[in-house]
């Protein structure tokens, strides 16, 4: 067993049940981590506001890796950095999102926009994050290529449905390392749970890199550890197999 000190978690398809709940198991199994000296945070491709209920809910006032990275908080409420995307990026994003007509959306701070709310002056906004969402993998494929040719953005998802687009170097593990030198320990010290491409940067840099048993193949071929599905409590069995036994 390594000494771990830090336990980050993705949310939707990881800790989260289906019906974005968080499961009795689950729940007991942070308690107690938390009462064991081991700190336990999110980190989410989800904007701060998506986030704060379920801190509310289970107490929690450890820091949060927030929009894949681009906001780190210390603790609830306290702002440790921040990403932004540069305007013109999220001018030309929105633009081929217009032109492919896939359902998309951004977080700007303070703020979630989509195609039926989209508005205002681009310029205007601190923009964390972009995204596309579209039921054609071909599509997709040809967006993914466009952007990668650009050479500016992390380039992950969080569904195989769909791109999530954020500065270049800014993912969940520029974020955990950010957290980690808050607590002073080494990212050797971490235990990282996913299930999508957004979370493939912390799990491989992790101590202990866990993919669920939902999890899209690239990230189980990548990860260190296997468990079950968010379904079957996988966040609960990796607690008790590396921190509680």
């Amino acid at each position: 067993m390594g000494n771990y000190k830090l336990i980050a978690l993705d949310m939707d398809g990881t800790f989260l049940t289906e019906d974005k709940v968080v499961s009795r198991q689950n729940r007991e199994a942070i308690e107690a981590a938390a009462a064991a000296g081991v700190t336990v945070m999110f980190a989410t491709g989800r904007g701060i506001q998506n986030v704060m209920p379920y801190v509310e809910e289970l107490g929690l006032q450890s820091p949060i890796v927030t929009v894949n990275g681009s906001e780190v908080w210390s603790a609830p409420g306290k702002l440790h950095d921040r990403s932004i995307m540069d305007p013109a990026l999220v001018s030309k994003l929105h633009a081929i999102a217009l032109e492919h007509d896939t359902w998309y959306w951004a977080y700007a701070v303070g703020q979630i926009y989509n195609k039926e709310t989209w508005t205002g002056p681009i310029e205007e906004k601190e923009w964390l994050k972009f995204g596309y969402y579209y039921e054609n993998a071909d599509v997709l494929r040809l967006i993914r290529e466009k952007l990668e040719g650009w050479d500016a953005l992390e380039i992950t998802n969080s569904h195989p449905f769909n791109i999530e687009l954020n500065p270049k170097g800014v993912h969940k593990a520029s974020g955990i390392r950010q957290v980690c030198g808050l607590l002073g320990i080494d990212m050797s010290q971490v235990i990282a749970m996913g299930d999508s491409l957004n979370d493939v940067s912390m799990i491989r840099e992790a101590g202990l890199g866990v993919a669920m048993g939902n999890a899209q193949e690239e990230v189980k071929q990548l990860a260190d550890v296997v468990t079950v599905s968010n379904e079957e409590h996988g966040v609960a069995k990796i607690i008790e197999a590396y921190v509680l036994s």
